[in-house]
């Protein structure tokens, strides 16, 4: 979540809304961008250990971004390109928009997101948790609706904490269990270094699920986050971060770069960044959260093993930054 020209407090959800709802959303900011090559890529074209562990990571959207219809959840989504007023050829322009965040199953019935993404227990009520919001086909399109079992309530804040420059983690428990979907692993004893190869899955911009790879960390001095230069936009708050060595979990994807810039012609392009440029992207370290989750999570073997998340008290949000002049409305 990030823009130029001027930084503006961010909405906490990304598709068209009533103003009534917007009035409610958290405004957080939260930038990130591309650096060098665009990594991005659509779930059909990762790879099969990838698209295993894109499975359990899910998309956070606002409730009223849902309508049931029987067994099914349609999406009111808009699209990308037309909503941000994109210049030809951006990457993704055709596909549609809708999520807030992102998120990680790290355990049958716990998600791992951003500290910004879910506030309060109001946020928690309000948001619904979407697995399987991506393009499976070469060709393919998005779906436009979701079965309800893929559809998850948030049930209670487990842990959250929120600092401007520092800390920023939520973990939420669903309503129910997550029964088809493997709970992912996590780095224990983390030491992440300088160096390390690290690759990002989740919901830029809110649009469908990317894999995004090609990323080292730059710098881990801190003891609440790591850089790297992944390339994330707003809606990738929240996003695990995977070491690529071990397919475990080094961190969530939490602030960073502009993501947007305008042009002369007046329309909206993607902030590019030389590979080692820019101010890089934070992420989380998962150690602050790892006492948190107990037992045995899905490896890159795709087993999962019994596990209980540890109950916590909650304490007391997410959103898209846009290029000024940007408005998106909430229905």
């Amino acid at each position: 979540m990030k823009i130029t020209l001027t930084r503006i407090l961010a909405l906490a959800a990304i598709c068209s809304f009533s103003a009534a709802a917007a009035s409610a959303l958290p405004r957080v900011p939260a930038p990130k961008s591309i650096y060098g090559t665009d990594n991005r890529q659509d779930y059909f074209a990762a790879s099969p250990a990838d698209r295993k562990l894109a499975d359990s990571v899910a998309s956070l959207w606002k409730d009223v971004m849902l309508q049931q219809e029987g067994g099914n959840y349609r999406l009111l989504t808009d699209n990308f390109g037309e909503k941000m007023n994109l210049c030809p050829g951006e990457p993704f322009s055709e596909q549609p928009l809708g999520a807030f965040c992102s998120g990680s199953l790290v355990g049958k019935d716990l998600l791992m997101t951003a500290g910004h993404c879910i506030r309060d227990d109001f946020d928690c009520a309000g948001a619904k948790i979407v697995f399987g919001f991506a393009v499976t086909s070469s060709g393919g399109k998005a779906p436009e609706t979701i079965p309800a079992g893929n559809v998850y309530g948030c049930k209670e804040i487990v842990t959250r904490a929120l600092e401007p420059k520092g800390k920023d983690y939520a973990l939420i428990r669903l309503d129910r269990a997550v029964q088809d979907r493997a709970p992912l692993a996590i780095s224990r004893n983390q030491k992440v270094q300088k160096g390390d190869k690290v690759f990002v899955i989740g919901y830029p911009v809110g649009i469908p699920l990317k894999v995004s790879g090609g990323s080292t960390v730059r710098d881990a001095s801190n003891p609440a986050f790591f850089v790297a230069d992944l390339d994330t936009f707003g809606g990738n708050s929240g996003s695990p971060v995977f070491n690529a060595a071990t397919n475990a979990i080094e961190g969530i994807l939490v602030r960073g770069d502009d993501d947007f810039a305008q042009t002369p012609a007046e329309c909206t392009t993607m902030a590019v960044y030389d590979q080692n440029g820019g101010r890089g992207e934070d992420v989380t370290k998962v150690s602050l959260v790892e006492s948190f989750i107990s037992g045995k999570a899905a490896g890159p073997s795709g087993q999962a093993e019994t596990f209980q998340a540890i109950d916590a008290n909650s304490v007391n949000g997410g959103g898209i930054e846009l290029p000024k002049g940007i408005q998106l409305d909430f229905q």
